[in-house]
């Protein structure tokens, strides 16, 4: 019963000062929002990554030709020749365990079709490219192998470029023009928006990876290599072969390094994903610097209130109250300034997340763990800042404190 009337007497003390109450609890209301929100924006950077990531395909491998050293002048990865159409069949035929490839061929075209024109994407791909890339169609169909072994001049639209070529009808069985050759839309690829950098998914035209070498790129080489591997256990193993297949193919003795780069999906993820790790935990330091700020601000007016009410606690003890009851007061009104600002700083945050990503269309993920972790943390705030004041106060002298005024 002890413990319980000590309770009522805590909370008849915050009461008695509402304002000031509500005014101590405003740091830690403004540090467990901040912190809410930051996690919450770092939460759903992280989980568009991965969805980003995810729309690659499953077990995804890159493979990107090295880089090209033109008369001192140095381009990125994927800027020398150093891969070949038979570097891929190599690949698909000889590592164990893949399952699919895709030479890729990037570039950019202006396309004509219905007397309208459309800036957009080329990519040449393989007949495989889609289910790699867990990409259905809207209609029709993917074009096949034989058109691939025969440079078809076939086509698959994306929604995008459907949108603006054909706002009227199906476009399958049409024909667009791409640098002036007509090519045969065989189908229309589903809606999948925007990439993690912004970049509209569905702004593309798929040919024939063989169509766009011999009538775009006109070079022999390829860029980039798509490689999907049959699980995500076996990736690690097939990367190695994948390099140790091309180094015998380049003829690269020991000691020379390697003229192209695989990597897969998870090194890609990591690399984003360390980005916005980083920028959370600068976001999170501040809110971390908040919520000291309101600590301290707990442990200065309880040390306010101590002297304020010395009187009243000689009093207590003169009619048997314990120091640890007076301890016991003291902390559990900090503890309870603490927790209702902890809890008001909740819901701000919550409103907060959902705003920004209503209003800036940020991502946002609010976790259980999140919030009850701020919680949890505010109600430390409350016992560690809180503790010295109530210790102060146990410590006074009864007599000395009747005689205060």
């Amino acid at each position: 019963m002890r413990f319980f009337s000590t309770i009522f007497v805590a909370l008849r003390a915050l009461r008695r000062n509402k304002m000031r109450s509500i005014l101590t609890a405003l740091g830690i209301i403004i540090g467990v929002g901040a912190v809410i929100v930051t996690v919450s924006i770092g939460d759903g950077a992280q989980s568009q990554v991965e969805a980003t990531i995810a729309s690659l395909g499953q077990n995804i491998i890159l493979v990107f030709a090295g880089s090209a050293n033109t008369a001192g002048a140095r381009s990125g990865y994927g800027g020398a020749g150093t891969l070949t159409i038979d570097d891929a069949q190599a690949i698909k035929s000889e590592v164990r365990d893949v399952i699919a490839v895709s030479p890729e061929v990037r570039g950019n075209a202006q396309v004509l079709a219905n007397g309208l024109n459309w800036a957009t994407r080329i990519l040449g791909e393989s007949e495989d490219y889609l289910s790699m890339r867990q990409w259905p169609l809207s209609a029709g169909a993917m074009y096949t192998d034989q058109d691939v072994r025969g440079d078809g001049k076939v086509c698959v639209l994306g929604q995008t470029v459907v949108n603006n070529l054909f706002p009227d009808g199906d476009p399958v069985g049409k024909s667009i023009r791409v640098r002036n050759l007509p090519f045969k839309i065989v189908g229309v690829l589903a809606t999948k928006g925007f990439s993690l950098q912004g970049v509209d998914q569905d702004d593309v035209v798929l040919l024939p990876y063989t169509s766009a070498m011999k009538r775009f790129s006109r070079q022999s080489f390829l860029p980039f290599i798509n490689v999907q591997a049959d699980s995500s256990d076996r990736m690690p193993a097939v990367e190695q072969d994948i390099a140790n297949l091309l180094r015998d193919r380049h003829h690269l003795t020991q000691g020379r390094e390697d003229d192209f780069t695989v990597r897969d999906q998870q090194e890609i993820a990591d690399a984003a994903n360390t980005t916005n790790r980083t920028i959370a935990f600068m976001l999170g330091a501040v809110a971390g610097v908040s919520l000291l700020v309101g600590g301290i601000g707990i442990m200065n007016i309880m040390l306010v209130s101590v002297t304020e009410r010395t009187r009243e606690i000689g009093i207590r003890m003169a009619v048997g109250a314990h120091g640890s009851d007076i301890r016991m007061q003291f902390l559990i009104e900090a503890v309870v300034l603490s927790l209702m600002g902890g809890s008001i700083g909740i819901l701000l945050g919550i409103v907060g997340s959902h705003l920004l990503s209503s209003i800036q269309h940020w991502p946002v993920v609010i976790s259980t763990v999140s919030i009850v972790a701020a919680f949890a943390f505010s109600g430390a705030v409350g016992v560690c800042f809180g503790y010295y004041p109530a210790s102060k106060a146990a410590q006074l002298d009864p007599i000395e404190a009747l005689r205060y005024e």
